[in-house]
């Protein structure tokens, strides 16, 4: 069960930060549910913007919106008419003056959400999900990855199959290495033979504490062993 833990949510305080980037004292669950609300609204009208994730952060009266996105060109649209279309309707949700801020994503192999997603999109069209997988890997691989793991599982062969998981992996994703910078995104699929999950860990290197040095000694790699010595036909023949 251990190993079930989300990476995002156990690294938080530490080399991940919260989404939600506010405080409140009674109104805590009112706003949480808005913010919910409001991240889905954002991405059921930014459907094919490729959004990563979106975080919020309240000051007062006024509520701060960062979206990130992998085509920062549909979310502005001609003109900006698009982000402003989308910034008036979010204001009339919650009464609140809102600043949209659209934050472009220039590696999305490296952005486990969206490489989850991505996957998804090609299962539901009938795309083979080992063709699928290897690609994500190799693509996340060549992009800088240290390591990445793509998980696929459900009724992978059809609805009259048993359910199964399939893992690909390159590299190393070290989930217990709290300094470890692993992102994390899954999403499910529903298709004409069931239900699908893929879930996607992107291992991006450790981040260290200001000041601190990675002194970590390099394996080094062991010598061959000595073959022992034959003894030669004089001495056998003086035994």
């Amino acid at each position: 069960m251990g190993r079930k833990v989300n990476p995002i949510s156990f690294r938080l305080g530490g080399v991940k930060d919260w989404e939600s980037r506010w405080y409140a004292d009674k109104d805590y669950a009112t706003q949480l549910h808005q913010d919910l609300q409001l991240r889905q609204m954002v991405r059921s009208r930014l459907a094919n913007a490729a959004v990563s994730h979106v975080t919020i952060s309240r000051s007062g009266d006024q509520l701060t919106m960062n979206v990130f996105t992998a085509k920062p060109g549909i979310v502005i649209g001609k003109g900006g008419a698009t982000v402003d279309a989308l910034r008036r309707e979010l204001e009339q949700r919650t009464g609140k003056r809102i600043n949209l801020n659209i934050e472009e994503i220039r590696q999305p192999e490296l952005e486990a959400q969206l490489v989850a997603e991505s996957i998804g999109e090609q299962i539901n069209k009938r795309v083979s999900y080992k063709r699928a997988q290897k690609q994500a890997v190799q693509r996340a691989m060549r992009s800088g990855a240290r390591g990445i793991r793509v998980r696929v599982s459900g009724l992978l062969a059809g609805p009259s199959s048993m359910s199964r998981a399939v893992t690909e992996k390159d590299g190393r994703v070290p989930l217990q290495t709290i300094r470890a910078d692993i992102d994390y995104g899954q999403v499910h699929v529903h298709t004409g033979g069931g239900r699908i999950g893929v879930k996607v860990w992107i291992y991006k290197g450790d981040i260290l504490p200001a000041g601190e040095i990675d002194i970590r000694p390099v394996a080094a790699v062991p010598p061959p062993p000595e073959r022992p010595r034959r003894a030669s036909r004089d001495s056998r023949d003086r035994r």
